[in-house]
């Protein structure tokens, strides 16, 4: 067992028509299909597309965390 850790950190673009929470919880789902070892995030950029003067979606940029298998 190593007494550290290694991480990296990979950004990502999550949507949703609903909410950002669900935007958010959609990137990390997708993610978490192809990346191991998941352990944070931090949102850095909220923005959205409009339809006819409301929100057609709602779009969040992430940054995701994850622990380097070997550390």
């Amino acid at each position: 067992m190593s007494d550290h850790h290694t991480y990296k950190k990979v950004e990502l673009v999550g949507s949703s028509t609903t909410t950002i929470e669900d935007a958010i919880n959609n990137a990390l789902a997708e993610a978490n299909k192809t990346i191991r070892n998941l352990e944070w995030f931090e949102v850095t950029e909220t923005r959205g597309h409009i339809e006819n003067g409301k929100v057609a979606h709602f779009q969040v940029t992430l940054k995701v965390g994850f622990k380097i298998a070997s550390s």
